[in-house]
């Protein structure tokens, strides 16, 4: 199979609840700029061109998802087979959407909680890292000076070489549900790449931009509301 004959199916693990964020209802769904926070990542998808299906994973008893994402949006499935963690639910997700996905078709798993995110993100990602068998996602290289203090006092860390990862993160079908599936321990895997890194394998990095910043504490609300009021990257 070619490049070209590859499909591009995206996938947003959607079931958690944002317990950082200190609100009455789960983070992705809390507004932005008038609009709920996943909305941003799920249009994102549907403008871009090389996207050819959204799956939004949520928990079975999530109350919201149908005022955000109503029976019939265009090119978006949601699947009610979240998980207890992140993990669990993108491979749920996975195995739920089994039928429509093939072994060598590229998942692009994204943050709900990243709003950020632009078709020419989505594009770059795919033209830089759509060769890759063992996937890719995007990333920032680290620009500040590091500090650690896990030896009891305080030392700087090499910042060479450091990056900070960001999603979209991009994988073959197979590759990613045989990866997610042999982890032994879901808390362990911060992100699906560390997942593809525990076979051995290294997944290509891609610039990013701080645009595709994740939504955590309740400050980053207006950060968000800055980019998005800025022509897309």
């Amino acid at each position: 199979m070619s490049k070209q004959d590859k499909r591009h199916i995206a996938l947003i693990p959607a079931a958690g609840v944002g317990a950082r964020m200190a609100a009455g209802s789960p983070k992705q769904y809390l507004p932005i700029a008038g609009k709920p926070m996943l909305r941003y990542a799920v249009e994102a998808f549907q403008r871009s061109e090389l996207i050819a299906h959204t799956y939004v994973v949520v928990s079975a008893e999530d109350a919201y998802i149908g005022g955000v994402l109503p029976a019939g949006e265009p090119g978006v499935t949601v699947l009610r087979c979240g998980g207890a963690t992140r993990m669990e639910s993108i491979l749920n997700g996975l195995r739920a959407a089994r039928a429509q996905i093939g072994d060598d078709d590229l998942v692009l798993v994204h943050d709900a909680a990243r709003p950020g995110l632009t078709p020419g993100l989505i594009r770059k990602l795919i033209e830089e890292a759509g060769g890759e068998p063992a996937g890719g996602l995007l990333a920032l290289p680290v620009v500040d000076t590091v500090k650690s203090t896990r030896g009891g006092g305080v030392a700087t860390t090499p910042r060479e070489g450091l990056w900070l990862a960001q999603t979209p993160q991009m994988f073959p079908y197979a590759l990613l549900e045989r990866a997610l599936g042999a982890a032994a321990d879901p808390s362990a895997i911060t992100d699906d790449a560390s997942a593809i890194e525990a076979l051995g394998l290294s997944p290509k990095l891609v610039e990013g931009h701080p645009r595709n910043f994740k939504v955590t504490l309740p400050s980053d609300i207006g950060i968000a509301e800055m980019y998005l009021k800025q022509d897309p990257a």
